[in-house]
């Protein structure tokens, strides 16, 4: 007499048990810079520990400790980073001086306006205690705009649009600035106010 096929047991485990995937690489550092971010924007630099963000990454807080000696490099590097921190600067193409201007700035104020941006905003409210490090987010903040807007009035006075002598870093670094100030003012800047910039500062300082 045959016997009856057992019955899978109820309390048997299944045989593909899920189990916690071992994250590595580019996979494992996206999740600790998005934990870092999501974590300094809903609390402050002082309360940032490898500990908070090893929990938030689902990680383990040696391999913060492997990687960065403290949380100030790991949250310039967050923030360096253009898929989870701050985006790359768009190159403008719209072939006038003032729509080339306000693409770029409209870019920075966007990503300042959005939950990564909004990270930025207990270091910059915090400057006076972090000064060292305020200067290097500024740095990195505000650079890679300012290297595109110089590059972007660079090409105008060449075409006898700008005046060569206003082709500057420093006139470049200006836009970026006031968009950044505006954002920690009012905590948001419109369309509206980028334009105002570009038409009330920028374009009478490169085009006197």
């Amino acid at each position: 007499m045959s016997r009856p096929s057992p019955s899978p047991s109820k309390d048997r485990a299944p045989v593909a048990a899920e189990r916690p995937t071992r994250r590595r690489g580019t996979e494992l550092t996206r999740a600790i810079y998005e934990a870092t971010l999501r974590e300094l924007a809903e609390t402050s630099f002082e309360e940032l520990s490898f500990e908070s963000v090893a929990s938030a990454a689902g990680t383990g807080k040696s391999v913060l400790y492997r990687r960065w000696s403290t949380t100030a490099e790991l949250v310039l590097a967050a923030l360096k980073d253009y898929e989870v921190g701050l985006a790359k600067p768009v190159v403008p193409d719209t072939g006038t001086l003032r729509g080339d201007l306000i693409v770029v700035l409209s870019t920075l104020a966007q990503v300042l306006d959005e939950p990564r941006g909004r990270a930025l905003w207990p270091l910059l409210v915090q400057r006076a205690r972090h000064p060292e490090l305020f200067q290097q987010i500024m740095d990195q903040v505000s650079h890679p705009h300012r290297v595109t807007l110089l590059e972007c009035i660079r090409g105008f006075a060449d075409q006898g649009q700008v005046s060569p002598a206003r082709a500057t870093a420093r006139v470049a670094a200006v836009g970026p600035r006031l968009i950044i100030a505006e954002c920690l003012e009012t905590g948001s800047v419109s369309r509206d106010d980028v334009e105002s910039v570009v038409d009330e500062v920028l374009l009478p300082l490169l085009t006197s």
